[in-house]
C-alpha cells in the first residue's frame, strides 16, 4: 500500500539510494536453483567476508571508542538509536552489558523505533519518523555520545536522533553498511563497514547485520575494558546471582591471584560478592575499606588504578 504522504520527489531519492546492500549479488542470481548444500555454501561464503570488512574500519571503532570513554568519564552515557534490525542489534548490545561487566542504562541506553514492542513486531512507519527520534533521544546532553545504527545509511529515524545530538553539544557516531551513507555527513565517526550486496538482495539482517553485532562487540567491550571493567582478561564486574556465578567466580579470583580457593571465597564473602574488591583486597592484602577507598578513586578507577593507589604490584 502506498503512504500517500510520499511525494514524488521523495519516491525519487529512495530509487536513487547508493547502497551496496540493495544491488543484487552476481554471485547468488542462481541461488534458488541449487541443493541445500550449495545454498548454504553460498551464504556461508559471503558471511565469511564480513569480519575483513569490519577489520577494515578498526580505526574508526578505535575513534569511537575513545568518545565513548571520554564521555562516561564525565558523567555521560552512550545512547543506541535505529530501527529494525539495527536497532534490535543495539538493544542487544545495551542489555548485555548488565550482567557481564555490571553496567546498566546509568552508561548505555538504547532507543528502538517503535519502542520496546517493535523487539517483536515490526511498527509500521517508526522508522520513518523523524520526531520520534528527535523525541526519543530528548534526554541527550552535552557530555553524552549518540551513535545511529543504519544499514543503509539514511534512516529518517536515526537522521532525527543525530540532529539533535548535534544541537546539544554530545559526539556522534555512524555504524552502517554502506560507505556513501548520506548519514555520515556531520558525524564525529562514521564506522562505513563495505559489506557489499546481500545474498537476498536487500536482506539486511544477514551480512549487515553480522557487520553491526561485530562492531558493537568490539566497540562496548572495548570501552569496558578502557574503564577497568576487566583485569587483565578476566571480567571482574559479573553479578554473582547465583550458586554457578559464584564459582565461576570464586575459579577467576584463583586465575587472577594463584590462591587457593578457600580464601578466594573467603575474601569474597567478605566483599559482599564484589568482585573487584575482593580482587583488589587479595592483590594488595587490603582490608574491604581499604579496597573500596582505592576503587573509588576520582572518576571511574579499575583495579589496576586501585592497586597503585595502595602502592601493590600486580601479578600479571
Amino acid at each position: 500500500m502506498t503512504d500517500p504522504t510520499t511525494t514524488t520527489e521523495d519516491w525519487h531519492d529512495l530509487l536513487r539510494l547508493a547502497s551496496p546492500t540493495e544491488e543484487r549479488n552476481p554471485r547468488t542470481t542462481d541461488v534458488d536453483l541449487l541443493p541445500t548444500a550449495d545454498v548454504v555454501r553460498r551464504i556461508t561464503d559471503e558471511d565469511a567476508t564480513v569480519a575483513d570488512a569490519v577489520r577494515a574500519q578498526q580505526d574508526r571503532i578505535a575513534e569511537a571508542v575513545d568518545l565513548a570513554v571520554e564521555a562516561l568519564r564525565a558523567g555521560g552515557r552512550v545512547h543506541y538509536v535505529g530501527s529494525g534490525t539495527s536497532g534490535r542489534l543495539g538493544v542487544l548490545d545495551a542489555v548485555e552489558l548488565l550482567p557481564t561487566y555490571g553496567v546498566g542504562e546509568e552508561w548505555f541506553v538504547a532507543h528502538l523505533a517503535g519502542g520496546v514492542g517493535a523487539m517483536m513486531l515490526a511498527v509500521e512507519g517508526a522508522e520513518d519518523d523523524v520526531e520520534l527520534g528527535r523525541r526519543d533521544v530528548d534526554a541527550v546532553g552535552p557530555h553524552d555520545v549518540v551513535v545511529g545504527l543504519a544499514a543503509s545509511g539514511r534512516t529518517p529515524y536515526v537522521r532525527g536522533a543525530l540532529d539533535v545530538a548535534r544541537e546539544r553539544s554530545a559526539r556522534t557516531v555512524l555504524v552502517s553498511a554502506n560507505p556513501h551513507a548520506t548519514l555520515a555527513h556531520g558525524v564525529d565517526v562514521a564506522i562505513l563497514v563495505d559489506t557489499g550486496p546481500e545474498v537476498v538482495t536487500g536482506s539486511t539482517r544477514m551480512k549487515a547485520a553480522t557487520a553491526q553485532k561485530l562492531v558493537l562487540n568490539t566497540f562496548s567491550t572495548a570501552t569496558m575494558i578502557r574503564l577497568g571493567k576487566t583485569y587483565s582478561n578476566l571480567m571482574i564486574d559479573v553479578r554473582p546471582t547465583n550458586q554457578k556465578l559464584r564459582a565461576r567466580i570464586v575459579r577467576m579470583l584463583v586465575q587472577a591471584t594463584g590462591l587457593e580457593p578457600e580464601a578466594c571465597e573467603e575474601v569474597l564473602h567478605t566483599a559482599d560478592g564484589e568482585v573487584h574488591v575482593a580482587l583488589v583486597m587479595l592483590l594488595a592484602g587490603a582490608d574491604v575499606d581499604e579496597a573500596r577507598d582505592a576503587l573509588r578513586g576520582d572518576g571511574v578507577a579499575g583495579v589496576r588504578d586501585a592497586l597503585a593507589r595502595l602502592g601493590a604490584l600486580p601479578l600479571h
